[in-house]
Order: structure tokens, then sequence, then C-alpha cells
């Protein structure tokens, strides 16, 4: 692989988890429930990608040529990310938020394993460190809010199956980008996402559609910042790096989260906060080494 395409991929990663980094804050702002949040996420992005491909006669020519695996390969991509948003948001609802995220983020951990069993990437030792780094800096970040209790270990058990998701997600993703062009990708995922999300949202409790007009502004923000933005990026990303970098270069999240919330909502940034941000950043640059 090209070093000038691997960094291409690590910079695409890195933006792409600094604008998922705001979804915690939009979903923080929606007035509808979260399963109803998470379908207008994709339902919202879809005319956008469609957009895309509509005014690229090559995107278009090229969507022509998609085999009938490259279309399950994108239902498949569209169904993992589906599965993640609806386990995390079940996850939330039954753990606490930092159990939630802590559990989450073990993705980077089984995509890296995922990688090797499935595929024979080998990682090196200073990968490694550079992983575990970078987890030790989520767990010191999000962790002091963790809870460990009888209560909590099914929503802690959703968190896991979050995580699970979202290396399904990465893995399937990656292979996928190779094969099929990014907006084309991210057009067909979003329309299943959006299909298989739609009976939870109805089904939740909580509103399903804002009552006032501003209340669409979070919803448009999740789509075209978070998703749009953030999850395209990190798409084209996957077809310059391997997932398990990818995974790593996500851990990103916590750190803009944490920052976000600090400047908009006032909530205290401690020693131990800023610690874990720079052994997250610190991480990410030692994987990227590695």
């Amino acid at each position: 692989m090209r070093a000038s395409g691997t960094s291409l991929g690590i910079s695409a990663i890195l933006l792409g988890g600094i604008a998922i980094g705001s979804a915690a804050i939009f979903m923080r702002l929606s007035p509808v429930a979260p399963s109803a949040a998470a379908f207008w996420r994709m339902a919202l992005s879809v005319p956008v990608f469609l957009t895309m491909v509509l005014i690229t006669p090559s995107l278009q020519q090229q969507m022509a040529t998609l085999s009938r695996a490259d279309w399950r390969l994108v239902f498949l991509v569209g169904f993992w990310f589906a599965v993640d948003l609806f386990f995390w948001h079940w996850a939330v609802d039954q753990t606490t938020v930092a159990n939630a995220t802590l559990l989450a983020n073990l993705a980077s951990v089984f995509t890296v394993v995922a990688g090797f069993i499935l595929f024979r990437e080998r990682v090196s030792k200073i990968f490694l460190a550079g992983l575990t780094l970078a987890l030790l800096g989520a767990a010191s970040l999000v962790g002091q809010n963790a809870a460990l209790r009888p209560e909590y270990l099914f929503g802690d058990f959703l968190g896991l199956m979050t995580s699970l998701a979202l290396t399904g997600y990465m893995i399937t993703a990656a292979k996928t980008r190779s094969r099929v062009p990014t907006s084309v990708l991210m057009f067909g995922s979003a329309v299943v996402s959006a299909v298989l999300l739609l009976p939870a949202a109805l089904l939740s409790e909580g509103a399903f559609v804002p009552t006032e007009a501003e209340g669409w502004l979070p919803l448009i923000g999740l789509a075209l910042i978070t998703h749009v933005l953030g999850q395209g990026l990190i798409v084209y990303g996957l077809a310059h790096i391997p997932a398990a970098v990818g995974a790593v270069g996500l851990l990103i999240q916590p750190v803009v989260a944490a920052i976000l919330a600090w400047v908009i909502f006032a909530e205290a940034l401690g020693p131990l906060h800023i610690a874990g941000g720079v052994l997250i950043l610190g991480g990410i640059w030692l994987s990227r080494r590695g």
C-alpha cells in the first residue's frame, strides 16, 4: 500500500471521526426518541448521496456495472450499520452512557482480531502498543462515569453487541469500498439502514417527528455533519487503509465529544479527562507509525 494513500486514508478517518464526535451533541439536542433520531440520521442523508450520484455521470456508469455480489456487500454494510445504531441506542437506555461507550470502543480490538482470523492481516508490536494506549485513554476519558452493577448487565451486553456490529461494519465497509465508489456505497447502505431502523423508530416510546420546525435542526446536523460528512470520510478512508487502523483512528470520537460537551453544555473537563484525551491521540499516532 502506497505511503501517500495510507496518509490520505488516515487523514480521512481522523476528519471523519472528528465529525462523528458531534453525534452525541446532536442526539442530546434532538426532540425525538433516540431510535427515531437514528432513523432520521439515515433517511435525511439518502437524498444527499442520491444527488451526488445523479450529478456525476461516472458514478452512474460505475453503479450500472455493479454485480449482484457487489450489491450484497452494500446491503451488508447498511445492515451492520443499522444493527450498530440499534444496539447502541438500546444499550444507552439499559446502562450508563459511559459503560456503553467503553464497550463500543472494544470494536478496535475485535477488528484487529477479525482481520487476522479472516484475512491474515498482521499488525506490528508498535501498532498493538498504540492500540493499548488509545484504549487506556478512552477508559480514562469516559471510564470515570462507568459503573459495574447487576442491573446494568443486560445493557452492558448490548454495548458489547454494539462493538461486534461496528466490527462487522468496519470490515465489510473496507472490503466493499475497494469495489464500490464511496457515494454509491453510502447511498445504498443508507437506504438499507433507514428501512431496517424504521420499525424500531415507530414502535419506540417518544416522538417520531419534531413538533416544531427548529426541532429538525439537530436531525439535519446528524444527517449532514455526522453521517454525510463524517461517515462518508470514514468509508472513503477505508479504501486506503486496513480496517484495524481505521478502527483505532475512530477512537478520536470521545475526545471530540468531550470537548464539544465542555464548550456547549459546560460539562467539566478534569485532569483525568485531559490525560485520557492525550493518551488517545498518542495511541493513534503510535498505531499509525506501526
